[in-house]
């Protein structure tokens, strides 16, 4: 078959080694002059199954609030009107409640358990080894009692899936992390996930991009996808800015937040936001003072991964559009933030700074697989956890334009929950 992938960041880039694998001619579209240049550039780093979960939690409507009437919020909201946020806030604040949580959670747990392992797989056999994986673990700590009872009810879920994790105090805590004695915080506790890691996405797309290259696939960068052709039954075409039709046999629509853009012009609506997130970059000067594993403070809602000798942190949730400039007043916070968190061992004079879009779905889950048009497929709106599920997710749109069985159970991962699919 002959199959166009739409977006190169780490979910198209993934998306087409699937297919090729399933020996199909695979040609991949991207606005960007190389893979990996939007969404998967600069964020978090984190492969942290055992942490993925919904931003739609209890309690997080409140806590949004509070937090957005601070100065120096971690999360900001436009206050120009956008009937598309108002939407799709009132979608996510439906989902902020004990049920929804606990079910979403475990979907998207069980999907990106799922993708570490088709990751690594994946490395292997590509023989992919320069993009800064490590696997030490994740720990999520908490600041507060309620953040603490909010990582019970994690931990319930986790045991659930058999997945390991461990309640840990302030004192066992700083024991798994020697470098947490220096902070500036007090913490009411950690949930220590051993078997989350971390790596530079964009590192894998480069070294993806090349590996596929040599076998075929094409790539079409620096082009713009104007919009998708066909009727009410079928997409038969993908028409660019420059005019030029490319017709195939399959469509898989990968550009996170520019997704529903795209699919308005054929009436298809996804209910997925763009969340901008900031993150920086900056050089490790003292091996001993930093964490090996991966730490998630909960109450600035940053996460802290070790990327070779680089430490990325990222953090934020503006919901300001599709505004991605890189804002001074934004950038310092993160600075104060990581400073109070990792006070020694760190360059902060080299730090550099960076802005991209989440996409995000009101309930958690990404939206993957067959839609109610022929020929048309999904693979968008993972939200924060891009990274992470990306191997998984895209296996399963391979495996489901191959007419397979997927390896996992997808209820609840596929459009039918947002009228995109017809099963």
């Amino acid at each position: 078959m002959r199959v166009v992938v739409l977006g190169a960041g780490v979910v198209g880039m993934t998306t087409a080694y699937y297919l090729w694998r399933d020996n199909h001619q695979v040609t991949v579209i991207d606005r960007q002059p190389a893979a990996g240049m939007e969404s998967s550039f600069g964020n978090a780093g984190g492969l942290c199954p055992s942490f993925a979960g919904p931003w739609a939690a209890p309690g997080m409507v409140g806590k949004v609030l509070k937090m957005a009437m601070k100065r120096d919020a971690a999360i900001r909201f436009s206050l120009w009107p956008s009937p598309e946020r108002l939407a799709w806030v009132s979608q996510w604040a439906d989902n902020c409640n004990a049920e929804s949580f606990a079910l979403n959670k475990q979907r998207m747990q069980k999907v990106a358990h799922y993708s570490l392992r088709c990751l690594q797989a994946l490395a292997e056999e590509a023989d992919i080894d320069t993009f800064d994986y490590h696997a030490h673990g994740v720990l999520q700590l908490f600041r507060t009692p309620a953040e603490l009872d909010m990582g019970r009810l994690s931990a319930r879920t986790l045991e659930s899936l058999g997945v390991a994790w461990q309640l840990l105090t302030p004192a066992e805590a700083c024991r798994v992390e020697p470098a947490l004695a220096a902070t500036a915080h007090q913490f009411a506790g950690a949930l220590h996930l051993p078997g989350d890691a971390s790596g530079d996405s964009h590192k894998f797309c480069t070294a993806l991009t090349a590996y596929l290259q040599q076998r075929g696939v094409l790539f079409r960068f620096n082009e713009r996808v104007r919009r998708l052709l066909g009727d009410d039954r079928e997409v038969d075409g993908v028409k660019l800015a420059s005019g030029e039709i490319l017709e195939a046999d399959a469509y898989v629509v990968a550009l996170g937040s520019f997704a529903p853009a795209l699919l308005r012009k054929i009436n298809m609506h996804m209910p997925v936001y763009p969340l901008k997130g900031y993150s920086l970059t900056v050089p490790i000067i003292d091996d001993a003072a930093i964490p090996h594993a991966a730490l998630m403070d909960e109450h600035s809602k940053i996460m802290v991964s070790r990327l070779g000798d680089r430490i990325r942190v990222a953090g934020m949730a503006d919901l300001v559009g599709y505004d991605q400039r890189v804002r001074t007043d934004r950038c310092k916070l993160l600075l104060r933030l990581t400073r109070e968190l990792l006070p020694h061992g760190l360059d902060y004079d080299r730090a550099t700074y960076w802005a991209g879009l989440r996409p995000m779905t009101p309930d958690g889950p990404p939206v993957i697989g067959a839609t109610r048009l022929q020929r048309l497929y999904l693979n968008a709106g993972h939200g924060s956890n891009g990274w992470t599920q990306a191997c998984g997710t895209s296996r399963i749109v391979a495996d489901v334009i191959a007419g397979r069985r997927p390896e996992i159970d997808i209820t609840g991962l596929t459009g039918l929950r947002f009228n995109l699919s017809r099963t």
